[in-house]
């Protein structure tokens, strides 16, 4: 019987690896088999997170890379391949947002970075890596959108402009790339609690508020995001292209009402 969650052979990148959603699918992918390259932009960093997984008794390697950097996208993807032999799995999960505040208020370099991080970023690592894939006979790219892609977030607003960017790159990127056997899909998390949501969560009021509007009354952890990675990155997955999963705790369908005591 074929183990449809079994990643075993397989090669797999993941951006942003070294902490909060990327390093849990980092470890998710190595528990089912991968062999993962953990990426992000301090060597240090990655080194822990890969460690972390030999440790356990998974195969990764730490390369440190920036995908900002177009040339240093090129350089982990052929490290990956002489390491590995190729690449099946591709995660992007790096991204930024170095403006909170209304979108009247962001400067260009605030647009410019955020969109070279989290939207070229993606197509960059995306671009270098089909070639080996298509050699390889498919592969899974796995795009981390977010629900600030669908739903405007105050306060968040060159954010969610990047996030709606990455589902329609997932969409187009996912018919496009159907006759190669290369599934594209995206995952729309809610709010996780990671150093990156630690301006929401750590601030009283905003917490409140947040949470008002969330049916489960909580934040996600990283870990219960990866079950979806895995199952996107899995055989499992082979008939799902072009879809963007909320993970979201019910925000998007939510209420405060109902949370009203």
């Amino acid at each position: 019987m074929t183990k449809i969650f079994d990643l075993s052979g397989k090669v797999a990148i993941v951006t942003g690896a070294s902490r909060g959603i990327g390093e849990a699918i980092a470890l998710a992918l190595a528990g089912a088999g991968a062999k993962v390259v953990v990426s992000s932009r301090k060597q240090e960093a990655v080194d822990a997170v890969a460690a972390q997984i030999c440790t356990a008794g998974g195969e990764a390697t730490a390369i440190a890379a920036h995908t900002g950097d177009a040339a240093a996208v090129e350089a982990l993807v052929a490290a990956t391949v002489d390491a590995y032999g190729g690449v099946d799995i591709v995660v992007n999960n790096a991204a930024t947002n170095p403006h909170f505040g209304p979108v009247l208020t962001a400067e260009e370099s605030h647009w410019d970075k955020t969109f070279d991080v989290n939207v070229k970023g993606y197509l960059r690592l995306i671009k270098a890596c089909v070639p080996s894939m298509q050699a390889r006979g498919g592969g899974k790219i796995i795009n981390m959108a977010s629900i600030a892609g669908k739903t405007p977030q105050p306060g968040m607003g060159v954010y969610c402009v990047t996030k709606a960017g990455v589902i329609m790159l997932t969409e187009v990127l996912a018919a496009e790339l159907a006759p190669l056997n290369v599934q594209v899909n995206a995952i729309a998390p809610g709010f996780v609690k990671t150093k990156f949501s630690a301006a929401i969560w750590a601030d009283e009021q905003l917490n409140t508020a947040t949470l008002a509007a969330i049916p489960q009354q909580r934040m996600a952890e990283p870990e219960e995001i990866a079950g979806i990675a895995l199952y996107l990155a899995s055989p499992a997955s082979s008939f799902t292209t072009g879809a963007t999963i909320l993970v979201d705790g019910g925000q998007a369908i939510g209420s405060p009402l109902y949370n009203l005591k």
